[in-house]
């Protein structure tokens, strides 16, 4: 478990806690504050991994990779049980029709909130790929926000 976590492999350390000590009925939640107790116990050697970056050439050059054009920029709310809540950036794609992953934005302290940090790259890229940037609830984590597809076949109509 010590070496997941010096390498920042959070999740992996929680699935070596639980399935080593499930016999003795601890569970996922209790896997989770035990591998917490870790981080903190072994503070600055952790190796964080970096974040994903949100600065436009990085962006651009992720969007440049991709198989095919892309017709939208998008912010989607995600969580689970180790990060909490965190905002997915994507691009949408037109043909194939699709989606690709470019960035997630988690919390970190002394930054700005996740929604605010994937808007305002996910509004520069857009911006700079001249299509529309869509996030259905900046302000709060929503897992059935609208979808820009779906929005756009709405409009659409029969």
């Amino acid at each position: 478990m010590d070496a997941d976590v010096l390498r920042d492999r959070r999740l992996s350390a929680v699935v070596s806690v639980w399935e080593a000590l499930r016999p003795l009925g601890v569970g996922l939640h209790e896997a989770e504050l035990v591998v917490h107790a870790r981080y903190e116990a072994l503070g600055d050697r952790v190796q964080r991994t970096p974040p994903d970056p949100l600065d436009l050439p990085s962006l651009a050059a992720r969007v440049a990779a991709l198989p095919g054009r892309v017709a939208a920029v998008e912010a989607v709310w995600d969580g689970d049980t180790v990060h909490g809540w965190f905002v997915d950036l994507v691009a949408v794609l037109d043909s194939p029709e699709g989606e690709s992953h470019l960035a997630t934005v988690y919390h970190r302290s002394g930054r700005p909130r996740p929604g605010v940090a994937a808007a305002e790259a996910g509004r520069a890229l857009a911006c700079h790929l001249q299509v529309p940037f869509h996030f259905a609830s900046l302000d709060v984590p929503d897992l059935d926000a609208p979808r820009w597809r779906t929005s756009q076949r709405l409009a659409e109509g029969p």
